[in-house]
């Protein structure tokens, strides 16, 4: 009987797709990894080259739609829009690794905190929390650039302060539930404090949840980044953005209205890349919706 438990069991194991394969099979996970891993590609080859430079300024060129030299057409500069499009992809790229980065660590942190202590402790971070929440993070960064002026740093910390909030409530629900866990009860049992529980057990759990997270909050930051660029109150003249290009694009809008679809495609297609690839993590992490695939 125990040995053909066992070879059932084995049998089991041997039939069940690994994760390489579970996602190679599943469609809209693997096209938002090739949107992806195109925006990636044309941040990382700006660093060595583009076309033209992005910065160049050719007022002889300037509205020049697409051709063999200039394969997306020029701007109102006489910029290359290639060029610029390329190398705006390095500010949301940095923009999102950033915000997401403070707003995952920070907030992890938190939620974990939350979940160990409850009690007043885990109300007064919820309600923080909840208040963060209140304010759009484009409002946060109005207040950052009122006190502090317009820039990419700003812009970043109000995605950062935005996430933190995210991931704080995220973290503490995910938390919550892997405390009522068997194994969680045994260790306490065994004598662990509360730290070491929550390290050795509780955050090992939840690593997919604040993966899946940051991926969704990385596409958020990209469009946020587009936005409060688009309004002037992010990344500044002469660094390339997509929300930027956006913005100066509309006194043109219907006179040469190709310089506004570019910029516009690269943050569609990079956003939704980005989300396609959260929701194929959340299919192939769960394991309920792993069995079904």
């Amino acid at each position: 009987m125990q040995a053909t438990a066992t070879a059932t069991t084995t049998e089991n194991k041997a039939a069940a797709p690994g994760f390489g394969y579970r996602a190679l099979r599943h469609r809209s996970f693997m096209i938002g990894l090739v949107l992806t891993g195109t925006m990636i590609f044309a941040a990382l080859l700006s660093l060595l080259w583009t076309p033209h430079s992005p910065t160049e300024i050719v007022i002889l060129e300037r509205l020049r739609p697409p051709s063999l030299k200039h394969w997306f057409g020029t701007d109102r500069f006489g910029r290359d829009i290639l060029s610029m499009i390329m190398a705006g992809a390095q500010t949301s790229i940095v923009v999102g690794l950033i915000a997401v980065s403070l707003g995952a660590v920070v907030g992890a942190a938190i939620g974990l905190w939350a979940a160990a202590r409850r009690g007043w402790t885990e109300d007064v971070i919820m309600r923080l929390s909840d208040l963060n929440m209140a304010f759009p993070v484009i409002l946060i960064a109005i207040l950052l650039t009122a006190g502090w002026g317009p820039g990419i740093t700003n812009a970043i910390l109000a995605l950062g302060i935005f996430n933190i909030s995210l991931f704080a409530r995220q973290v503490r629900a995910a938390g919550i539930a892997m405390w009522e866990r068997e194994f969680v009860l045994a260790a306490k049992a065994a004598g662990k404090g509360n730290l070491a529980i929550t390290v050795e057990h509780i955050l090992p759990n939840i690593v997919s949840v604040i993966v899946v997270q940051a991926t969704i909050s990385f596409a958020v930051a990209i469009l946020a980044e587009a936005a409060l660029s688009y309004l002037g109150v992010g990344s500044q003249p002469p660094d390339p953005s997509w929300g930027r290009m956006l913005s100066e694009s509309q006194k043109h809008i219907f006179s040469s209205p190709i310089i506004a679809v570019w910029p516009g495609l690269a943050i569609v297609l990079s956003v939704l890349g980005l989300n396609l690839i959260g929701d194929g993590l959340r299919d192939l992490i769960d394991p309920r919706l792993a069995r079904q695939r």
